[in-house]
C-alpha cells in the first residue's frame, strides 16, 4: 500500500464494518480497515443463550441509506436460504447471536478488511497520517482516518485488583464458562446485561449457585423505553437539532434520557419476574435469589470470598454481602485509543470529560489541515446523543461520514417525513437564546 489511502480505518467492529460495507458502492476512493483479530466477532464473550438484539433487524449495516444493498441483513437471509422460515418464525427480535453471523458474513465478501494487524501507533507528519502495524514494516499512509477500535469495560475502582477468573466484566462471560455450582454469586449493574445474566444464572447455564445475589444503582430494575415518541431520538432530524444545542444542554438531555437507550427490555423483564416466581413456588431446590436496586457498591476486598460494602440509596444505610464469584455488568466506558501519539492526541479537541469534540459529519475538531480529517464512531455520546451507541442510526451514520470523504452526496441522509418538529421548522418564532438556570430546571422535571 505505497499509495496513499483516502481513508484507513482503524478497528473492525460493527461501525467501521457498515462504513466498510457502503464503500463497496464506492469504488474510486481508496480505503483499508485495520483489526488485530484474526477475523470479525462481536462480543462473542456476551453471547448468552437466547439473546436479543433491542433494535429492528431492518436497522442493519446498510439497509437504512442503500436499501439496493447486498450486504443487508434480508439479503443475508435469502443467501443463506433462511427468508421464508425466518419470516415464518414471526420472532420478536433478532437473536445477537444471528446478527453476529450476519455481520461476519458482510466481513467474509469485503476484500477492503485486514485482519490479524495490530494498530501499534499513529501520528502525523503534516501532510498525512501513517499508521504503523509493525515494528519494521512501512507505515500505512491515509489522508483521512475513522477511529473505531471501540469501547472499554468500565471497572469499579475497588474491584480492579481483583480482576480474575473469580471477578470479571460480563464481556468475558461466556469465553470463561465458569462453574457456579454451589457458589454465591454476585452480579453488579442493574442494566440488560444485567437482567441478561441473572436469567442465565436462574437457568443453570453454568451449574446452579447456591446464592444470586443482584444490585444496581438505580432506584428499580427500570424497563427500556421504547415508545414511537421516544423512538424519535433515534432519528436524523432530531440528532442534527441535538448536535446544535449548547454543551450544558446536550448533557442534560443525554442524562435525562438513559432509559431510551439504557433500561431493560420489557420482555426480559418478563421472562426475569416469571422465572423468579417459579423459583420462589420451587422452594429448596432452587438458588436464594436477593434482588437489591438503589445499592451503590463502596467497597470490595478480597481474596475470594470477596466482601463487598454498598450504600443503600432507599434508607440510607451501609450494607455487606459476602460473594465467591462477581460478574461486573458495570458498562462500557470511553477514551482515545492508546496508538494515537502523543503529539496527535494533544491536537485533538477534547470536552471537559475528556471526549472527542465532533462536527456534524462526525469528524473530530483537530488543528490539523482543513482537508485531513478523523472520523471517529461509537464516540458522540455528547455530540449526537444517545442514539450514537446504538445501532439504530448506525449506516446514516457511516453515510454521513462517507458523504463527507467524497465530497458529495452518495447516500441520502435526510427524511422527508418527521412527525415531531424539533427545529422549530414550523413555526414563525425567531430563535431565542435558552435561558440556561430555567432549562436545566425544566429537564430535572423532566419537564
Amino acid at each position: 500500500m505505497n499509495k496513499p489511502l483516502d481513508l484507513a480505518g482503524l478497528g473492525i467492529g460493527p461501525f467501521n464494518l457498515s462504513i466498510a460495507a457502503l464503500l463497496r458502492e464506492v469504488p474510486q476512493l481508496r480505503t483499508a480497515f485495520f483489526d488485530r483479530k484474526p477475523q470479525f466477532n462481536w462480543h462473542p464473550g456476551m453471547m448468552l443463550p437466547g439473546v436479543r438484539l433491542q433494535t429492528s433487524y431492518l436497522k442493519d449495516l446498510v439497509t437504512g441509506v442503500a436499501p439496493w444493498s447486498p450486504n443487508s441483513f434480508l439479503n443475508y437471509l435469502v443467501q443463506n436460504g433462511r427468508f421464508y422460515t425466518f419470516m415464518n418464525a414471526d420472532l420478536p427480535a433478532v437473536s445477537r447471536a444471528e446478527f453476529a453471523d450476519y455481520m461476519a458474513w458482510v466481513a467474509e465478501g469485503l476484500d477492503n478488511l485486514h485482519f490479524g494487524h495490530n494498530i501499534r501507533h499513529v501520528d502525523f507528519d503534516g501532510d498525512l497520517f501513517h499508521v504503523h502495524l509493525q515494528e519494521d514494516a512501512e507505515p500505512i499512509r491515509a489522508r483521512n482516518l475513522c477511529l473505531g477500535t471501540g469501547k472499554i469495560p468500565a471497572i469499579p475502582e475497588s474491584c480492579r485488583p481483583w480482576r480474575g477468573d473469580d471477578c470479571f466484566h460480563n464481556m468475558e462471560l461466556t469465553l470463561r464458562q465458569p462453574d457456579v455450582a454451589g457458589q454465591c454469586v454476585t452480579v453488579v449493574g442493574g442494566g440488560q446485561s444485567g437482567a441478561e445474566v441473572v436469567l442465565s444464572l436462574l437457568q443453570g447455564d453454568w451449574g446452579r449457585p447456591e446464592r444470586i445475589h443482584w444490585l444496581s444503582r438505580r432506584p428499580n430494575f427500570d424497563p427500556l423505553d421504547e415508545t414511537p415518541f421516544t423512538n424519535d431520538y433515534f432519528t436524523p432530524a432530531y440528532v442534527d437539532t441535538f448536535h446544535g444545542l449548547p454543551e450544558e444542554q446536550r448533557l442534560a438531555l443525554v442524562r435525562n434520557q438513559k432509559l431510551a437507550s439504557d433500561g431493560i427490555s420489557s420482555d426480559t423483564l418478563e421472562a426475569l419476574y416469571q422465572r423468579l416466581y417459579e423459583h420462589r413456588i420451587a422452594g429448596g431446590h432452587s438458588p436464594r435469589v436477593v434482588l437489591q436496586p438503589h445499592r451503590t457498591l463502596e467497597a470490595m476486598t478480597g481474596p475470594a470470598p470477596y466482601r463487598l460494602a454498598f450504600h443503600n440509596g432507599l434508607n440510607g444505610g451501609r450494607e455487606h454481602i459476602q460473594a465467591d464469584r462477581v460478574i461486573l455488568c458495570t458498562g462500557f466506558e470511553s477514551r482515545l485509543p492508546d496508538y494515537l501519539s502523543g503529539d496527535l492526541r494533544q491536537r485533538l479537541e477534547t470536552d471537559r470529560h475528556g471526549q472527542l469534540k465532533l462536527d456534524s459529519d462526525f469528524q473530530a475538531r483537530w488543528d490539523g489541515p482543513p482537508d485531513r480529517h478523523v472520523y471517529a464512531v461509537n464516540a458522540g455520546r455528547h455530540s449526537h446523543g444517545i442514539a450514537d451507541p446504538q445501532m439504530s442510526l448506525m449506516c446514516w451514520r457511516s453515510a454521513r461520514i462517507v458523504n463527507h470523504l467524497a465530497g458529495e452526496t452518495l447516500f441520502p441522509v435526510t427524511g422527508r417525513v418527521d412527525l415531531v418538529d424539533w427545529n422549530g421548522e414550523e413555526t414563525l418564532n425567531e430563535p431565542v437564546e435558552p435561558d440556561r438556570d430555567s432549562l436545566l430546571a425544566m429537564l430535572k422535571n423532566n419537564i
